[in-house]
């Protein structure tokens, strides 16, 4: 473990640019994981460099040795995950930080003391639709410009709880290992294979070539979701927050899907009309 105690040290320098740009995320092919619950979830082989705040490890009941070397005075859980991670890790990848130190590098309101340096997930299409594999039944979801982080963080969430497959986002969504998002999909993120693509309508078409029914989800009454056939093969389209989705991504799915609703209301959140859509794939495929 080492100590550095100025805002100034390349290291603190480098972290703040991968927290705040993605283009330095990119470059090094990582992404910033914050709080202790992220941190202590994440796989420890995929974590690169590890920031605790001196409150937070005396908050774990861990204190260093002459050696440099944490030792538990406590074994919560939270404790005995930051030991195994700091025990796969060298030295010089574990840094420990005054708290004003570490305030400079956090990304949330109220810091809780520990960041890691995570190496960015590489998923083919093939992890997300299960191919090759008789035991997986494909179920995706494939956003379209979705702009909000918390919005693509809670369709990652709901997305696990409900046992999709995988998610394909968009390029112009927002940034699914930005630290907000990241945050919002309180650790599932880790859990769910995801892609990023740059042509959506040639990955519908993909899709749907290997036997995927793609729903997009529509204003205009197509065919409501509880009369769609969602336990097959198949992938679930949802468009931007303002606009929905786009003609291109629409003339690409086979199939439209529709959610009714009642008085005024002309259309649902985005993160809403996701979870409502997967989990009634759930319940037709698992009653």
């Amino acid at each position: 473990m080492i100590r550095i105690t100025s805002s100034s040290n390349e290291k603190i320098k480098r972290v703040r640019q991968l927290a705040s740009k993605a283009s330095a995320r990119i470059e090094e092919g990582v992404f910033i994981a914050e709080g202790t619950k992220l941190v202590t979830e994440a796989p420890s082989d995929k974590i690169r460099e590890i920031y605790v705040s001196e409150s937070c490890l005396e908050s774990l009941g861990i204190t260093v040795s002459a050696s440099g070397v944490p030792d538990p005075s406590e074994t919560g859980s939270i404790t005995r995950a930051f030991l195994r991670i700091a025990q796969r890790l060298s030295e010089e990848s574990i840094i420990l930080l005054p708290d004003h130190v570490f305030e400079k590098i956090s990304t949330m309101k109220t810091p809780q003391g520990m960041m890691a340096v995570v190496e960015a997930p590489g998923y083919s299409q093939e992890d997300l639709t299960g191919y090759g594999n008789p035991d997986v039944m494909p179920l995706l979801l494939v956003l379209e410009d979705i702009q909000d982080p918390g919005n693509v963080g809670t369709i990652f969430r709901t997305a696990e709880a409900a046992g999709a497959t995988g998610i394909i986002l968009s390029s112009n969504s927002a940034d699914p290992l930005s630290p907000k998002t990241v945050r919002s999909t309180m650790g599932a993120i880790f859990r769910i294979p995801f892609m990023v693509s740059d042509d959506m309508p040639a990955a519908v078409r993909g899709l749907e070539a290997r036997g995927i029914t793609c729903y997009a989800a529509r204003l205009d009454e197509s065919a409501e979701y509880d009369k769609c056939k969602l336990d097959e093969p198949c992938a679930l389209l949802i468009g931007n927050e303002g606009n929905g989705l786009s003609a291109e991504i629409t003339d690409a799915a086979s199939k439209g899907i529709y959610i009714p609703m009642s008085g005024k209301t002309e259309s649902l959140n985005a993160a809403v009309s996701a979870s409502i859509l997967v989990y009634e794939a759930r319940r037709q495929r698992h009653g």
